[in-house]
């Protein structure tokens, strides 16, 4: 069975780094073909895609987010992390990590619970 969890600051200050890891276990991140994907939810709003590491180290960013992103893994603790700079209150948001098997873009499988972050001074 296959679980992600979400790991990071729930408060963060504005024009700082937030940052968070996901843990998986039941799998191997480096596991052909899998994909691991950072979405977020920004209240009352609909889901929004971040960005994503294969199983093979490529990595993928949305273009709106791409100049502020970074995304990395540690292959010997199965995580998988994410660094958004600048960040403003806009980036108040639930944050997931889910996996995604090829063919990619489809869905998810399977979902971290979501960690909620607030940018607030």
């Amino acid at each position: 069975h296959v679980q992600l969890q979400e790991s990071g600051p729930g408060l963060v200050k504005p024009s700082q780094t937030l940052s968070l890891t996901c843990t998986v276990s039941g799998d191997s991140i480096t596991t052909k073909y899998y994909a691991w994907t950072w979405i977020r939810q920004h209240p009352e709003k609909g889901l929004e895609w971040m960005g994503v590491i294969d199983y093979d180290g490529n990595i993928k960013y949305s273009p709106s987010l791409k100049s502020r992103t970074s995304i990395s893994r540690d292959t010997s603790k199965n995580q998988f992390s994410l660094q958004l700079s600048s960040v403003t209150p806009e980036d108040t948001a639930v944050y997931f990590c889910a996996r995604d098997a090829a063919p990619y873009g489809l869905g998810y499988d399977y979902w971290g619970q979501g960690t909620r972050v607030t940018v607030s001074s």
